[in-house]
């Protein structure tokens, strides 16, 4: 069986903020500590898409993560988002979370320039030679505009501290095939691939709706590795309409609209997203309240 690098369920926290729009150090200390004690995640990712990473600063990022790692550092492992469409930035953000005590990188496809697929390969062998630290390879075509195809992840799998995958491509039978070939642990990306990226290998998830979901995914996870199918197939379908119903919009904007309504203060997001509407709003706390969440 695949090794979990850093364990089944991750969550890719969301970056509260004060209303004046700057980062809320002490809301940022406490969501952890309820997606950790609460949620029973793994491992968080920290300064992903998730969290906003487009618009925060590397002083802000480097703040965040230095809060999370006290909270919560003990007891979870943090992986730190530091990709970039820039190689140089990109190793300077994974040296200056290495500095900080993170356990893993979470690097994504250089995006915007969409570089051919020996640059890509170039880039996370680059990366991962810049550190100590294990490299998950972040692959979601649909925001880079590029995939990282199934014979660049089989030639990076060589390099030893590339251990994983968070695959939003849509693709699995093509991540079968990695899995096969590689060490490769392969992480759902996409909250409602978690099962079927299980049935060819996979090992967990990065999710979203996990910060409402997290225990229940773990149940989920849980029976199909028990070889509890059926159970595993009927939590995933009363799931899958929070699975689905996070990315209605922006997966951000309806997650802080969601922590909002359960007492947490994640603030406003960051243009250019807009907080989600109060029908947006509303409708993601049905889905939520029908799913006993």
């Amino acid at each position: 069986m695949t090794a979990q690098p850093f364990g089944r369920v991750l969550t890719a926290m969301v970056t509260p903020f004060l209303a004046d729009g700057s980062v809320n150090i002490a809301e940022a200390r406490r969501l952890a500590a309820h997606l950790v004690d609460d949620q029973g995640n793994d491992a968080l990712v920290v300064n992903g898409t998730t969290g906003e990473s487009p618009t925060t600063s590397d002083a802000e990022k480097l703040a965040v993560l230095e809060a999370v790692l006290a909270e919560v550092g003990d007891r979870a492992k943090i992986v730190a988002g530091v990709g970039t469409f820039d190689t140089h930035h990109t190793i300077e953000l994974a040296r200056q979370a290495e500095q900080a005590g993170v356990d893993g990188l979470l690097v994504v496809t250089p995006y915007y320039s969409r570089p051919p697929q020996d640059a890509i390969a170039d880039h996370f062998l680059t990366v991962a030679d810049a550190t100590p630290l294990p490299v998950v390879i972040y692959d979601i075509p649909h925001r880079t505009g590029v995939p990282v195809e199934t014979e660049t992840l089989i030639r990076v799998a060589a390099h030893p501290r590339i251990v994983a995958v968070k695959d939003a491509k849509g693709r699995p039978v093509d991540s079968a095939r990695v899995i096969a070939a590689t060490g490769l642990a392969f992480y759902a990306g996409d909250d409602a691939m978690t099962l079927p990226l299980m049935a060819v290998g996979g090992v967990g998830v990065v999710g979203t709706s996990t910060h409402f979901t997290g225990r229940r995914t773990r149940e989920m996870i849980d029976a199909f590795l028990a070889g509890d199918v059926a159970r595993a197939t009927a939590l995933n379908a009363a799931l899958l309409p929070v699975y689905l119903g996070v990315f209605a919009t922006q997966g951000c904007m309806l997650v802080k609209a969601g922590l909002a309504g359960r007492g947490f203060e994640p603030g406003p997001v960051r243009k250019p997203l807009l907080d989600a509407t109060p029908e947006q709003a509303a409708t993601f706390t049905r889905i939520l309240t029908a799913a006993g969440l």
